[in-house]
């Protein structure tokens, strides 16, 4: 993989969710990979950085996250529609060549034990901290953050670059039914407001 990738530091790590994105959550126990898509994915916190992620009963990523206790968020681009599509409708249960079939290709990085989605805007490594009345009554699941990256040629120094980025690195929103919109232009807000 020759895609350029960088540390965040942790810091700035809520910073590669915050603009709402549809993410990747990917999980691994005893040798097992999955990769699911989720619409419904935030920060919840700077210090230590922490995320939410909405992860269904029914899915095997959701497994294998409570049996190892960690995960990864990934930001799939535009050139990452239709894989990001395919994992969001297939279940490893059903199909367990779902990762082959929706061209996943997986790695690690600084020796982590974790499946890291390649060709990704960016990666947040998480530690699962259990809440089980919210995991079972909501499936609504808090992590962590403990290392997080980005591909340095559309976020760098603190900030996202869309504006001068390659049109397929631009980040995928989901909103039903198969459509998903790319992120926008950039807009300055006037930062010399007066009271």
């Amino acid at each position: 993989m020759t895609q350029p990738i960088a540390p965040v530091p942790l810091d700035k790590a809520y910073q590669l969710l915050n603009h709402g994105p549809t993410v990747l959550v990917s999980a691994r126990h005893q040798g097992v990979d999955d990769v699911m898509a989720a619409a419904w994915a935030c920060a919840l916190d700077f210090s230590p950085p922490k995320l939410t992620v909405v992860l269904d009963k029914m899915t095997r990523t959701r497994e294998l996250v409570q049996h190892s206790g960690h995960f990864v968020i990934q930001v799939p681009t535009v050139a990452q529609l239709d894989l990001t599509y395919q994992v969001g409708q297939r279940s490893l249960h059903q199909q367990p060549d779902k990762l082959a079939r929706g061209g996943v290709e997986l790695f690690d990085l600084d020796g982590r034990d974790l499946p890291l989605v390649a060709g990704c805007a960016a990666w947040l490594a998480c530690r699962l901290i259990p809440e089980p009345h919210n995991q079972q009554a909501y499936d609504l699941f808090i992590g962590e953050v403990v290392a997080a990256w980005s591909d340095t040629r559309v976020f760098r120094d603190g900030r996202w670059r869309f504006e001068t980025a390659d049109a397929a690195l631009r980040t995928l929103h989901y909103v039903a039914g198969g459509r998903f919109y790319a992120i926008g232009d950039a807009l300055d807000a006037d930062q010399d407001v007066k009271d």
